[in-house]
């Protein structure tokens, strides 16, 4: 049985170190790119460092599954996994802005268990455990209830032509906040169209599934975690009664987008 109070507090000491580092409150920090158009910055290092062996003295012989840690494959032979990105968001981390986070999820089974995103830049702690609900700050989080499409809340800077029949709504660098949003019901659907990390997700869809949304990869199909490619086509997060609507709507270009170039 994992400690889960002190699970948390790891993971808020995690967002502190970040936080003593960023540049929106004057700090500088070394960044650089780890290949083009993907900055990595020293606090994600550290981070990642921090987690690893926290989480390990909290939960020994547990695999790791980190953004910033190259990839063994021992994970696999584990029943359990951590799931981390030391900073999903290091684009708004790096121009001072407030839309990143934490994220650290433990995957048994292929599916999530507990999941905690910190967002020291604006005073939030998301958390949920499969089957007891999600939380903000100590607040129960409802999904979105929308139950029409057209019109429905997106966090998103523009839309594509075939998209505009959705309102957009402020956007996070991390794609966990954005989902979040939906679990927070600020957004009614977040949907990407491209590949993706579990690291990136793997806790924000926990707290989505428990505030009561829907969730899926781009296709509508069941996500899976701690695979032996931690990645998936698309995700589609969204209040139950537009997610088929959504799935449909997506279909095509999901379709195309996915196949190899």
């Amino acid at each position: 049985m994992i400690d889960s109070m002190r699970f948390e507090q790891i993971v808020r000491e995690a967002g502190q170190i970040a936080k003593r580092q960023w540049p929106g409150d004057g700090h500088r920090v070394e960044s650089w790119e780890k290949s083009p158009g993907s900055p990595v910055c020293a606090a994600d290092i550290e981070v990642d460092s921090f987690l690893r062996r926290e989480l390990a003295a909290l939960l020994p012989a547990t695999g790791w599954l980190s953004e910033e840690t190259a990839d063994k494959p021992a994970r696999l032979t584990k029943g359990l996994c951590w799931v981390v990105d030391p900073i999903d968001g290091t684009r708004d981390y790096l121009r001072g802005r407030p839309g990143w986070a934490v994220s650290v999820a433990l995957v048994s089974g292929g599916r999530p268990l507990i999941g905690t995103l910190v967002a020291p830049a604006r005073d939030e702690v998301w958390s949920a455990t499969a089957g007891k609900g999600a939380w903000r700050n100590g607040e129960r989080l409802r999904a979105s209830k929308r139950t029409k499409f057209e019109g429905a809340r997106i966090p998103a800077d523009s839309l594509p032509a075939e998209d505009r029949m959705l309102t957009t709504v402020a956007k996070p660098n991390s794609i966990a906040l954005r989902v979040a949003m939906v679990a927070a019901d600020e957004a009614d659907i977040l949907a990407t169209l491209r590949w993706g990390y579990e690291w990136d997700i793997a806790a924000a869809t926990l707290i989505a599934r428990e505030a009561g949304a829907a969730v899926s990869d781009a296709f509508g199909k069941t996500l899976a975690y701690n695979k032996r490619d931690p990645r998936s086509f698309g995700l589609l997060v969204s209040a139950p009664g537009i997610h088929a609507a959504a799935a449909e709507h997506l279909a095509d270009r999901a379709g195309r987008y996915s196949q190899p170039t």
